[in-house]
């Protein structure tokens, strides 16, 4: 049985799409997994799953931050070998067969690591611009796969797939899943969440027009860990997080959501009329062409975090627009587990 090591970390879109098919592998038992990364949200959301895992200190390139920052980045290079030295150990004694890395900072010493140990190596770009990590080791990998055809051609060996889903996540009831929330089968219920970690931007704006929300929707918060405010307001749940989000989404009519790769593939995935509020300015601009890229499509709606005291207003407009439901009724947009693991299997 082949052994397969899985890497990639720096944020849960990194680590979500591996556990997804991990979560696969080893409900088949086709393969046997293991996982390298630092001691970061990577290793948060792989404990208590059993899986051997090795821990690796890995640097990372700051963008921007003044003299601090570039004092980071002067100091990458020899951080950068020492980092694929100790991925070395981490791969001689786990000895997988293959590795797969979804990318990040985590996993790029892990790649270069492989190459030198003639570790067949393959990688997976979730969104539309490359990551950095992804573009400095497709040259080192067997294959690159994307979740968008476009981004296989910026990409040496790339591959268009689509993106790896949770199975957990695409599957749920919504009658039982608003059972077991409590939610009545006929109430217009709202979710609302901003990434792992929350978003203070969108967290505000939905208070701010919290009464406007509450009077048409039931609105579900996923504000983030710390984020929880006391309220009595009628018709509104807030939760730092939900362990379940298939439940979370299979209860709503409409989502407001930032747009970062995963959730973006999971909600067109499920056909859900959604409201993507992309971050501006931390990133490279990767949730912003995300969004743009369904949009497009009309299978989507677009909220600038400029804008976001329309937010009620526009929450209306997607829960009303017929013609965006046609469309996501019409789309086709699966899951890439399958032709990604049948390529790790591969003898």
């Amino acid at each position: 049985m082949k052994k397969i090591l899985f890497t990639g970390g720096g944020s849960a879109g990194h680590v979500v799409p591996n556990i997804a098919l991990m979560d696969d592998l080893l409900t088949t038992g086709k393969a046997e997994v293991c996982y390298m990364g630092t001691d970061g949200i990577e290793k948060r959301l792989l404990s208590g799953k059993n899986i051997p895992y090795y821990t690796i200190s890995c640097p990372k390139l700051i963008r921007g931050g003044g003299l601090a920052g570039l004092k980071n980045n002067l100091r990458i290079p020899w951080a950068f070998f020492k980092a694929v030295k100790n991925a070395q150990k981490g791969l001689e004694l786990l000895r997988p067969d293959v590795v797969f890395s979804k990318g990040g900072y985590v996993a790029l010493p892990v790649v270069f690591a492989a190459k030198r140990l003639r570790i067949p190596c393959y990688a997976h770009e979730s969104d539309f611009s490359p990551g950095l990590a992804n573009r400095l080791s497709a040259s080192k990998c067997q294959k690159t796969f994307t979740s968008f055809p476009e981004t296989a051609k910026r990409l040496r060996r790339g591959e268009y797939s689509g993106a790896p889903m949770r199975r957990s996540v695409l599957y749920a009831s919504k009658a039982a899943a608003r059972s077991s929330m409590d939610i009545p089968p006929n109430r217009k219920t709202l979710l609302v969440f901003g990434g792992g970690s929350g978003s203070q931007a969108i967290n505000d704006a939905v208070r701010a027009q919290l009464k406007k929300l509450t009077e048409k929707y039931l609105v579900l918060h996923v504000c983030g860990k710390g984020n929880l405010i006391e309220s009595n307001a009628k018709n509104y749940r807030q939760f730092e997080y939900i362990a379940s989000m298939g439940k979370a989404y299979a209860c709503a009519d409409v989502v407001v959501s930032r747009s970062g790769a995963g959730a973006v593939f999971e909600l067109m995935c499920l056909k859900k009329p959604t409201l993507f509020v992309p971050l501006e300015g931390q990133t490279r601009g990767d949730q912003i062409e995300n969004a743009e890229y369904f949009q497009k499509k009309g299978l989507c709606r677009i909220l600038w975090q400029s804008s976001l005291s329309r937010l009620s207003e526009c929450v209306d407009e997607t829960f009303e627009d017929k013609a965006l439901r046609q469309r996501l009724a019409a789309s086709h947009i699966t899951p890439a587990n399958e032709r990604i693991i049948r390529e790790l299997l591969r003898p």
